[in-house]
């Protein structure tokens, strides 16, 4: 149980040491972490905790009957969901900041250049959300196998290096920079944490892959292509009212998902292929 109280708040730690650093930068940037925060959690929040509560019990189970090869298949139906679901999110999150943070929070003290700061922090955060929500699914791999030391050691090394990049990108990028350290320290403790139980003999990607990573490519690239097209300059989203603003936004949130299934669909993939035994 020790460790993995200590690993659950390592990522309370970094979010701590962030906001830390971020009351010695401009007046404001405290804020513009936390609102680009709340918008990283709120699909981190939904996505990951649901995927990590669905998968826990289905990999414990297949470990008690010593089914390394449905343990695999189980683990690598994590892998596909996230990955569906995670890369529509985050591209849809980075194209989309600005317009969000303007339908969501545009009014009173939270003016034009609140936006403005907000968004490059939100834009920094939404690169890493599929790393972020992935951490979340491949943990339960090893708490399935009562291994609570390694996902520990692994978020202990990520939260060191988020440490060392905010020291060296806050500076250029102010509090942009504590956004995107916390990104790439994500980005490492994913690949630490796919690579562990590939090596480790736990997991086997099957075949299909390449086709899935094709699909995913060219579906989310429409998708990005649409939403930067309709997304356009934040200054116009600005200008409109809160309710022309909320209207637009659930729009191009729609259509942008509509695109992006379609492509699915087109390249042959279904439900069923993203669908547990």
């Amino acid at each position: 149980m020790v460790p993995a109280l200590f690993g659950v708040s390592v990522a309370q730690i970094s979010l701590l040491f962030d906001t830390l650093i971020a009351s010695f930068l401009d007046a404001g940037s405290i804020t513009w972490l936390y609102y680009s925060d709340r918008l990283m959690e709120f699909p981190l929040g939904i996505l990951g905790a649901a995927l990590a509560t669905v998968i826990l019990p289905s990999l414990s189970r297949r470990h008690a009957e010593s089914s390394p090869k449905e343990f695999s298949r189980t683990l690598d139906w994590g892998l596909r969901t996230t990955l569906l679901l995670g890369v529509p999110a985050s591209l849809g999150l980075f194209l989309l900041a600005g317009p969000m943070l303007a339908a969501l929070f545009h009014s009173g003290n939270f003016d034009q250049h609140d936006v403005l700061m907000a968004e490059r922090s939100l834009k920094a955060y939404s690169a890493g959300l599929t790393a972020f929500i992935l951490v979340k699914v491949l943990a339960p791999g090893f708490y399935a196998r009562q291994n609570t030391r390694t996902p520990v050691r692994i978020a202990v090394i990520a939260l060191a290096t988020n440490m060392a990049l905010n020291v060296a990108l806050v500076f250029p990028l102010r509090h942009a920079g504590l956004a995107l350290a916390t990104t790439l320290a994500a980005a490492l403790e994913r690949r630490a944490a796919v690579s562990r139980p590939a090596s480790g003999g736990v997991y086997s990607p099957p075949p299909g892959w390449g086709r899935i990573w094709l699909a995913l490519g060219v579906s989310g690239g429409l998708m990005a292509a649409l939403l930067f097209w309709g997304a356009g300059d934040v200054h116009e989203w600005l200008a409109l009212g809160r309710s022309d603003r909320v209207i637009r936004l659930v729009g191009w949130i729609f259509a942008g998902g509509l695109v992006y299934a379609a492509s699915l669909l087109a390249f042959g993939l279904r439900f069923k292929d993203f669908r547990g035994r």
